[in-house]
């Protein structure tokens, strides 16, 4: 399998951010660590090793990305308006930086993937900018920033929230037609932990629904637990359905 670290220096962000790319060919993933993760978290915990066989077939090539999440949603002691100008500076480093780079090595549209507040990078990524990808797969994200903010918002904060800005898209919008032309899904457990991405996921379904949007809210079993093992099978369970294997 190949595997590639880069180092490069994002202007949005003002600092060096780094990335591992593994395979060369396939589908792109843009993909998240979880909460406070770093681009090799993916492989240090095991996800990349359960997937080898589509990366070395040459189906798949992930691009694992860093956090910023200790300067953003985990800071809860910080200033709130400055937490969330944090986010939209990595938001707009994944979309203005990343995104391109990815381009250059493979020039197919690429899924947003991730696991915990890694899901939550990949929801909010994907359905702020549909047009650059071809869809998403989110993992037992928390998608409520008064869960992280405290009940604090803000315009920033509020272009950072989706469980905030679909509700009040107009039905009319184009990016509804586009969500519908994408792979939309996401999972979570009932177990251990997962209680907040239940709840969570229970309203962004109720929004779906409201607006006509095609999403895959799958609720998966009371034993499967907020945790790295229920991942592994929700990844494998979940690719042949966004590859069309």
């Amino acid at each position: 399998m190949q595997t590639r670290a880069l180092t490069h220096y994002s202007p949005a962000l003002g600092k060096d951010m780094h990335m591992m790319i593994y395979g060369q060919a396939g589908v792109p993933f843009l993909a998240f660590p979880t909460q406070d993760g770093m681009c090799r978290q993916l492989e240090d915990f095991g996800l990349i090793e359960q997937i080898r066989d589509y990366i070395e077939d040459g189906r798949i090539q992930l691009f694992v990305v860093d956090t910023v999440d200790t300067e953003s949603w985990s800071l809860r002691e910080g200033d709130k308006a400055a937490r969330a100008r944090r986010q939209e500076q990595y938001y707009r480093y994944l979309t203005e930086e990343v995104v391109p780079l990815m381009r250059e090595e493979n020039d197919a549209l690429p899924f947003t993937f991730g696991m915990s507040m890694g899901a939550d990078h990949a929801a909010i990524t994907f359905l702020r900018r549909p047009e650059l990808f071809r869809g998403m797969l989110a993992l037992s994200g928390v998608y409520d920033a008064d869960y992280f903010f405290d009940g604090y918002m803000d315009p920033t904060l509020y272009d950072n929230s989706p469980e905030r800005f679909l509700p009040n898209m107009p039905a009319d919008h184009p990016y509804i037609a586009l969500y519908n032309q994408r792979k939309l899904i996401f999972c979570v457990g009932q177990g251990a932990w997962e209680e907040d991405g239940v709840r969570t996921l229970r309203h962004l379904q109720r929004v779906f629904a409201s607006k006509g949007i095609r999403a895959w809210c799958d609720f998966w079993g009371y034993d499967v637990n907020h945790d790295w093992p229920w991942w592994f099978r929700q990844v494998r369970y979940f690719l042949p359905f966004l590859l069309n294997d």
